[in-house]
């Protein structure tokens, strides 16, 4: 059985926690990698041997980080420089091409990986609307999604999976309701439906996705809030469960995961629950076999590991850990 390991990303601190996982979901902490600077999102690759993580201050850049596969432990191998300061990265389905959206610069940008594993020099720019804040490609590997928070858009793309050209579709866009502020997308396992996490106002949207178009068609509506919210929403993070049964959320402002329903049928959202947890709950990431839910405390500068109910989808806390300085990205080992 190869090991699991847990990679956090920290702001402030500037370094990546590696955590081993034991086989009863225990977990430990293993390496510390400092690289300095505001580190925030990360990526792996499909291969499972590099691990790429966005540095948000100057210079700004994609770092390239070998993976242990043995003791989880990471390397440097180099980095490029990125055109923003990016709070999304991902690979194509290939591992050929890292994307990138910068929420400050109003931009995308595609940059080559080499055989090596390196990402190199930026091969192309995509100016957006205000605030872009997610990108990635469709499991076809065809298209490429992302969103303009500050636009209110989900912008539709061609993707030439041989070259990484980007080019718009058509429609070149699906435009939200003005207030929500269009934040994190996520495919169901199925690769029919795709879900929207809001920013602004904590609603998720739901979409049928046509793979040939590679365009979205809206279904649904629904809040994610607490029943007694009050103030300004700022959602931060969407996942689902592998086997596509439940759909999670976190909210920043109330420090809560919210727990949702899809139906087998149709996707469609059905409100279970709401969970408190880490103070400002930037980033959260669910293991590969759906039974752990992770979540890391912006403010709270800790770590708590969860167990899902696979009936119900609740959450009992089974652990907490110190982390870094403004823990905010978790990514976990195939």
């Amino acid at each position: 059985m190869k090991p699991t390991f847990i990679f956090v990303s920290h702001a402030d601190s500037g370094d990546i926690h590696t955590l081993g996982m034991a086989a009863d979901g225990q977990l430990t902490t293993l390496h510390t990698l400092t690289l300095g600077g505001t580190l925030m999102p990360m990526a792996q690759s499909p291969c499972g041997r590099w691990l790429y993580v966005a540095r948000r201050s100057e210079p700004m850049a994609a770092i390239t980080l070998g993976i242990d596969r043995t003791s989880g432990a990471l390397s440097k191998r180099g980095e490029a420089a990125l055109p923003g300061s990016m709070a999304y990265i991902s690979t194509d389905a290939t591992g050929r091409f890292l994307f990138a959206a910068s929420y400050p610069s109003d931009l995308l940008s595609v940059s080559p990986i080499g055989a090596d594993g390196q990402v190199e020099q930026v091969q192309q720019q995509v100016p957006t609307g205000r605030h872009a804040h997610c990108i990635f490609a469709t499991p076809s590997n065809r298209h490429v999604l992302a969103t303009s928070l500050g636009g209110g858009q989900v912008l539709q793309f061609h993707f030439d999976a041989a070259t990484g050209a980007l080019t718009p579709n058509t429609p070149a866009a699906w435009q939200a309701r003005p207030g929500a502020g269009p934040r994190h997308l996520r495919f169901h396992p199925n690769g029919r439906w795709v879900y929207l996490l809001n920013e602004l106002d904590a609603t998720v949207d739901r979409f049928t996705f046509d793979p040939e178009a590679g365009t979205l068609e809206h279904q649904q509506t629904i809040a994610s809030l607490p029943a007694n919210f009050a103030g300004e929403p700022w959602a931060a993070d969407m996942h689902l469960t592998p086997d596509g049964r439940f759909l999670f959320t976190s909210e920043r402002r109330s420090s809560t995961l919210t727990a949702f329903a899809l139906d087998a049928s149709n996707g469609a959202m059905t409100l279970l629950r709401q969970t408190g947890t880490e103070a400002e709950p930037r980033g959260f990431a669910i293991t590969p076999d759906g039974q752990t839910l992770l979540a890391v405390g912006q403010v709270s500068h800790h770590l708590s590991r969860y167990a899902i109910d696979a009936t119900t989808a609740a959450l009992t806390l089974q652990q907490r850990l110190p982390m870094g300085q403004n823990p905010n990205w978790i990514e976990i080992t195939a």
